[in-house]
């Protein structure tokens, strides 16, 4: 467990912007995850009064970037008109790669190597690669070595069908080949140790997509720029919403990850989606300089480790020493952003913190740490509802969070999520 605390300068957050979250369909999306990193920085560098060229650095979370997009981060800031000598770099924490690019700018900042940092995430989970197999990739090199012709011919015929059987890159991506299970599984596992009922994890599903549906009606999203594809089609909200959901309706799709016995669904996990998002972070001489409004503090970002078999209970082993440390309770924060990877984690976390035995011998506690008022957890919905392109959600939780905690005249909050492999991430934000 990682309890090394941000000492330094103070860290500020002065803007932020992030795309409409695109569902994926059966076929790739409109925008590779560059042009959805770009489409998301550009109306926000325009309306700041410093130019982008006086960033100190570029710093993007991605997990599947496309062939094309080797460091990505330095691609998006060129386009975006960061120029040349504004040096960009990108990082991969699998679903908390979004918190990390943050996490990392900010510990610049603290630190005094840097005053203005532009970090976030992109992805685009609609255009994951589809890869060879290795006996296909070892039979081409063996036909590109050949130089005569009936060499060619003889490795020609060693072919089978079989070789074009494509590795799928989303699937592998989101299963952990240390333990062998999905992230699906691993929520199933969740759901039997804490009794979570299909019930339960749906009426937390029809929540979710209720909350984000009352946010966009009320017009709590003031962060999305909207998207323009190249198709002229105009994207200004967030796809995957159902306002009409109901439990009536998750009941009647099937388990996808344990058809037998599973009570995980395509209704009560997050959605697989494209988007990006970015935040602009200052140190107090950049906001005196640039005369920077000020949307809010990150004060602490902890990170853990914990079975990979759980991954989903990541945010517990984070978010309790990024509290205590602190030096405050769960009653102390006013409102959080718990990623919704699945129902079942979400609810998983919240029960683990209210057992008094699990936080005796998980945590190390001497009673259960707490529970969240549920009017305080993801007031506006989440990834269930609007979907997790997991490069980004960690940037997307950290900037609402910000807005949640503006527009209900508060002061602290904290977003947290589980990571893919058997960790979890947790940032403390003031205002």
């Amino acid at each position: 467990m990682n309890n090394n605390a941000m000492k330094g300068r103070p860290v500020y957050v002065v803007d932020g912007s992030r795309t409409p979250f695109l569902k994926a369909g059966e076929e790739p999306g409109p925008f590779q995850a560059a042009d959805l990193a770009v489409r998301a920085a550009q109306p926000l560098l325009n309306r700041q009064p410093f130019s982008p060229e006086e960033l100190d650095e570029v710093i993007t979370g991605c997990v599947m970037p496309g062939p094309d997009e080797a460091n990505i981060s330095r691609i998006a800031a060129l386009r975006a008109g960061c120029g040349k000598a504004v040096p960009a770099w990108t990082v991969q924490r699998n679903c908390g790669s979004g918190m990390q690019a943050l996490d990392s700018a900010a510990r610049n900042i603290a630190a005094n190597r840097a005053d203005l940092v532009m970090a976030g995430g992109t992805e685009s989970m609609s255009q994951a690669p589809l890869l060879f197999p290795p006996q296909m990739v070892g039979w081409l090199g063996q036909l590109n070595r050949a130089r005569k012709p009936a060499q060619k011919l003889k490795i020609a015929s060693r072919f089978k069908p079989s070789y074009l059987k494509p590795v799928i890159g989303l699937i592998r991506g989101l299963t952990d080949p240390t333990v062998g299970l999905s992230m699906g599984k691993t929520a199933e596992i969740l759901a039997d140790k804490f009794n979570i009922s299909r019930a339960e994890m749906d009426e937390y599903a029809v929540r979710s997509h209720l909350r984000l549906a009352a946010a966009q009606e009320q017009g709590r999203l003031s962060e999305i720029e909207p998207l323009y594809d190249w198709k002229g089609v105009v994207h200004e909200h967030d796809e995957g919403v159902r306002p009409d959901s109901s439990v009536e309706k998750l009941a009647k799709l099937r388990p996808v990850f344990d058809g037998r016995y599973g009570k995980v669904t395509a209704g009560n996990s997050s959605q697989i989606t494209d988007g990006a998002a970015w935040l602009i972070l200052a140190s107090e001489k950049a906001i005196k300089k640039y005369q920077l409004p000020v949307m809010g503090r990150i004060v602490d970002c902890a990170w853990a480790g914990n079975d990979p078999s759980e991954m989903g209970l990541g945010p517990v082993f984070a978010c309790t020493p990024l509290i205590r440390r602190n030096q405050k309770k769960l009653e102390d924060i006013d409102y959080w952003e718990l990623n919704e990877a699945f129902a079942a984690q979400v609810i998983a976390c919240l029960r683990a913190w209210r057992s008094d035995a699990f936080c005796k011998q998980s945590l190390g506690l001497k009673q259960a740490f707490g529970e969240i008022d549920d009017e305080r957890l993801n007031v506006d919905g989440g990834a269930i509802a609007l979907g997790h392109p997991v490069g980004v959600s960690g940037a997307r939780i950290v900037l609402h969070l910000l807005h949640v905690l503006k527009n209900n005249k508060a002061a602290t909050g904290v977003a947290s999520q589980c990571i893919g492999g058997g960790q979890g991430g947790a940032m403390l934000v003031e205002v």
